[in-house]
C-alpha cells in the first residue's frame, strides 16, 4: 500500500468512527441546548429565556473570581462558587458580548472555565436554588487585547 492509499483509508476510517461516535449521543441531550438564551442580545433576555424571569434577589453567597485586567479577551479564566443551599444551576453572562450568555452549569455548586470577552464588561452570575433566582454583584473585567470579534 502506498502513502496515498494509506491516507485515503485513514481518512475514511476516521470519518466512519466519528459518525459512529456522534450517533451514540442521545437526541435529548442536544435538545437541551438553550438556543433562545444564546440568541438574546442582552442579559435580561438571556436570563428570561433560561429561567422564565429576570427577577433575582441579590446575594453575597455567590462568589466570582476572575482577573481585574484580562490581557487576552479570548481566554479569561473565571470561577464561580455558590454557597446557597439547593443550588441547581449557575449561569454566567457578559453584558458587552454580542451574545451575553457564556456558560451554564447544571447541578453544580462551583464551576471554573475560560470565557471569551469582546471588550471590557461586567461579568454577572445567576444561580437558581430552591426555585428562587439569585444574582451576585457583578465583577468588572477590563480587556486589553480583543477577544470575540475584537
Amino acid at each position: 500500500m502506498n502513502r496515498r492509499e494509506f491516507n485515503k483509508t485513514l481518512m475514511l476510517l476516521t470519518g466512519v468512527s466519528a459518525g459512529a461516535t456522534m450517533s451514540t449521543i442521545p437526541l435529548r441531550a442536544l435538545a437541551a441546548w438553550p438556543t433562545d438564551a444564546f440568541r438574546a442580545d442582552n442579559i435580561e433576555g438571556a436570563v428570561t429565556a433560561i429561567f422564565g424571569t429576570a427577577e433575582a434577589e441579590a446575594t453575597d453567597a455567590i462568589q466570582m473570581k476572575g482577573p481585574d485586567i484580562a490581557e487576552n479577551g479570548a481566554v479569561v479564566p473565571i470561577s464561580v462558587t455558590s454557597s446557597i443551599d439547593g443550588t441547581e444551576n449557575i449561569v454566567l453572562l457578559v453584558a458587552e458580548n454580542p451574545s451575553p450568555m457564556v456558560a451554564t452549569f447544571d447541578g453544580a455548586t462551583a464551576a471554573s472555565t475560560r470565557i471569551k470577552m469582546g471588550k471590557s464588561s461586567p461579568l454577572v452570575a445567576y444561580v437558581r436554588a430552591g426555585g428562587k433566582l439569585y444574582t451576585a454583584t457583578s465583577k468588572e473585567i477590563k480587556v486589553t487585547i480583543g477577544g470575540c470579534g475584537g
